[in-house]
């Protein structure tokens, strides 16, 4: 699998994001491009997977953008780590659950970097620290080409997970590595690629 890692420094729109990803998913089926793995941040946004409903949202004034991902309504905003990827299973095992094992142990291997215990729920979807969760993931496959992909708090501002219920999970608590961490957040983005260009070899 020859895998392209692409890497945002500035915030990049979710309607933007979304269709850059599209056309990707479009390309890898027609055999055109490489697969990817893309890590950014965006503006902020609320988004609502396929499976979200309107008694999610607390704050009926903010606007949410409908997706096509699995999972609920949930944030994004700056300091929000986003890791995006487009694979084409048909070259590798064709395991869906394997892929979100091994996204789900490429966050916890980098929060461990942080000094930060992280652990997966059989119940809730996601990434969670001491009852608390600070990452979520969402992805769709279509044809065998996985897409969409992770968020993890790292400095973002959690207030406004308030004007939903993110995750569809009432009374959810929700946290950062800066809440969770003393270390200081540096080099982000070449530890998450490394971590997961290593993890997703086992896909």
């Amino acid at each position: 699998m020859t895998l392209e890692v692409k890497i945002s420094k500035k915030l990049i729109p979710y309607n933007s994001a979304f269709t850059f990803l599209k056309k990707r998913v479009d390309s890898i089926k027609k055999l055109k491009s490489n697969d990817l793995l893309w890590i950014l941040e965006h503006p902020l946004a609320f988004t609502g997977g396929i499976r979200s409903n309107k008694n999610e949202i607390l704050d009926k004034k903010i606007k949410i953008i409908k997706t096509n991902r699995g999972g609920k309504i949930t944030l994004h905003n700056p300091g929000q780590k986003i890791i995006y990827f487009a694979l084409d299973l048909n070259k590798k095992k064709k395991d869906i659950r394997n892929l979100v094992r091994q996204v789900e142990l490429s966050i916890i291997d980098f929060l461990k970097l942080y000094k930060i215990k992280a652990y997966t729920d059989k119940k809730k979807i996601g990434i969670w620290v001491n009852g608390k969760k600070i990452a979520a993931i969402g992805i769709r496959v279509s044809n065998w080409v996985a897409y969409h992909g992770c968020s993890i708090n790292i400095n973002n501002n959690l207030k406004y997970y308030k004007k939903i219920i993110p995750c569809g999970l009432n009374n959810a608590k929700i946290t950062s590595i800066e809440n969770e961490s003393k270390i200081k957040i540096l080099d982000i983005e070449n530890k998450l690629k490394n971590i997961f260009l290593k993890n997703l070899k086992n896909i």
